[in-house]
């Protein structure tokens, strides 16, 4: 089985139920149907007599209370295709995004192994095509395709820098929403390059992040001291540390809802099942991923005094988080 499996698709799911649903919908339609459509922001010839790659779905449930399992067993009721299997892991907790993903890492048999979040929707014969580019160019580690939000926009963390200290303070600072196609001031999501054409990058996101199965097995899974948000940065430092190319694949893949879990991000406020214990549990979590980070890549490379600075900025930065979801009831 190991041999002939294309792709596991490891999806992790916390209280989303509705939109696990959809990605689900979307991830079996694609692989059943294996039908490319054109409106995706580019031009490219209806294809329908491919071969879908050969997949299993990985489902890791941390402890869902709003019915996301009974969900997950009813969508696998759905599946025709003899290539195609569900896999349902129920986690008694919460055990966070890390250590979610790890369980699911730990019985995937794919060549290729896609991490893609809950609240996403892919376009039809998106999985080829992702698998088509790791594909064409054996150096490429990892992968994280153009997203849209559901607002049509472009989600940005599908193309970031890493958060050096002057990347970190140019962009809280807005110098980059104020100047993003400069070099100087938009390190953070280096929006200067060119969107329209494949490259490197520092890092996509958790979010559609396709890696082969040598990666995983030359630097582990996910660092489980990260419980929420950073995550994936990490992976991504550690992926170029190893070796590999990072590559940005220009064609829209898929939409996302962006924070339906955590219920932090305004672009899913109105979706979001998220209570306000779970916003306060991750908006925590997102402050002490950043200290992560930062101490374990960045510490010795700059100055204590700058050390001393940027932890102490995380830290405000933590205060007035908090008390946003505080307030907000």
């Amino acid at each position: 089985m190991e041999e002939k499996i294309d792709l596991s698709i490891i999806i992790l799911s916390y209280n989303t139920r509705e939109l696990l649903k959809k990605c689900l919908d979307s991830v079996i339609s694609d692989l059943q149907l294996a039908v490319r459509e054109k409106g995706r922001g580019f031009d490219t010839p209806p294809i329908t007599n491919h071969q879908p790659p050969i997949t299993e779905i990985i489902v890791v449930d941390n402890g869902s209370t709003d019915g996301s399992v009974e969900e997950i067993k009813n969508e696998k009721l759905k599946i025709k295709n003899k290539d195609l299997r569900l896999i349902v892991i129920e986690n008694k907790e919460n055990v966070g995004f890390a250590r979610g993903n790890n369980v699911g890492l730990k019985i995937a048999n794919g060549r290729y192994i896609l991490f893609l979040n809950s609240d996403t929707e892919i376009f039809p014969g998106s999985l080829k095509e992702a698998i088509d580019f790791m594909d064409s160019d054996k150096t490429i580690g990892a992968m994280t395709p153009k997203t849209v939000l559901y607002s049509g926009k472009i989600d940005p963390d599908c193309h970031r820098g890493f958060p050096t200290p002057w990347a970190s303070l140019t962009y809280f600072l807005g110098l980059e929403k104020l100047f993003p196609k400069s070099r100087l001031f938009g390190q953070y999501h280096k929006f200067y390059q060119d969107l329209d054409k494949p490259h490197e990058i520092d890092a996509g996101f958790g979010t559609f992040l396709l890696i082969r199965k040598e990666v995983y097995k030359a630097i582990g899974g996910w660092d489980e001291s990260y419980f929420f948000y950073g995550e994936d940065l990490d992976y991504f430092y550690r992926v170029k540390q190893a070796g590999w190319k990072v590559m940005f694949y220009p064609k829209i893949l898929l939409k996302h809802h962006k924070g339906g879990s955590s219920g932090l991000r305004k672009e899913s406020k109105k979706i979001t099942l998220a209570s306000r214990e779970t916003r306060i549990k991750t908006a925590r979590a997102s402050i002490r991923a950043m200290e992560i980070f930062y101490k374990k890549f960045y510490k010795d490379k700059y100055p204590n005094w700058l050390t001393f600075l940027v932890l102490s900025a995380i830290k405000v930065k933590g205060v007035f988080r908090l008390l946003k979801h505080y307030i907000n009831k």
